[in-house]
């Protein structure tokens, strides 16, 4: 890379900075070219992506999260693609991907990759309610529901956090584990100051919309009848946010920790 200023070529150097990072402030080091006359730093696309990935690298190193390095070698230690990865985790592949290149993960979601890297095998019925996750079945399931509301549970919002969506489907998969054994979809939720949410959720949104729900498995009969039950139970957004915030086995929680499948038997509002 040359000098704009026209000083000729620049050098590759590797740099101490102070960045602040949501809300935390430490060094990182970062790569970027510089001109040898008058200081000028600069950095190309590929530059730009590494010492983005580094700072969110030095971030989880300092709030206590698997950088994205440890990610990738704990995974291949056990021998697994990101595919598998995601599939013992619960959760898509693409949420792999990203955390290998950088995106940082939740709270809930490192611990489980540390169960998992430590040799503790994440229990599915705990996590995912006994149920593989499926991103298509997710959409199926909102659809059907947005239909029986007359609501479009998919619609984009300011500020998207599935505030309502994630509601719907967390009482569907719990009663539905409660009572038949296993989840509707496979998803795992966390406790969040906002109510019961999809893990992940951030990262989801747009995988679930581009979903293609006629890869789904058809909801069953049993699985209908437990949506008719919620969407009797709760028809409007504000009876089933109201009706969340009230459960005991969200308000134990601390913010960002799992809501497990074998607490559905708590759940009160149904």
């Amino acid at each position: 890379m040359k000098c704009p200023n026209g000083h000729g070529p620049m050098e590759l150097k590797t740099l101490i900075k102070e960045v602040t990072f949501k809300g935390k402030r430490f060094e990182v080091k970062a790569r970027s070219y510089v001109c040898p006359v008058c200081g000028l730093e600069l950095a190309d696309a590929k530059l730009t992506r590494e010492n983005q990935r580094a700072i969110a690298d030095a971030y989880r190193e300092r709030v206590g999260l698997l950088t994205s390095w440890e990610i990738i070698e704990g995974r291949r230690r056990l021998g697994l693609t990101q595919r598998e990865l995601a599939e013992k985790l619960g959760i898509g592949e693409a949420s792999v991907k990203r955390w290998e290149l950088g995106a940082i993960q939740t709270k809930a979601m490192d611990l489980l990759m540390r169960q998992l890297f430590e040799g503790k095998q994440p229990e599915g019925n705990v996590y995912t309610g006994n149920r593989q996750l499926s991103l298509p079945r997710i959409k199926l399931v909102l659809k059907w529901l947005s239909k029986r509301l007359r609501k479009n549970l998919l619609v984009k919002r300011p500020q998207e956090r599935l505030l309502y969506t994630a509601k719907y489907l967390w009482y569907a998969d719990m009663i539905s584990y409660r009572e038949r054994g296993i989840s509707i979809t496979g998803a795992t939720y966390a406790a969040l100051p906002y109510g019961p949410q999809l893990n992940n959720y951030r990262e989801l949104i747009d995988e679930i919309r581009n979903a293609n729900e006629k890869e789904a498995e058809p909801l069953s009969p049993e699985e209908i009848r437990i949506l008719e039950r919620i969407v009797q139970r709760f028809p409007t957004e504000r009876s089933i946010f109201d009706a969340a915030h009230q459960e005991p086995i969200w308000k134990k929680k601390n913010p960002g920790e799992l809501i497990l499948y074998n607490e559905a038997r708590h759940i009160t509002a149904i």
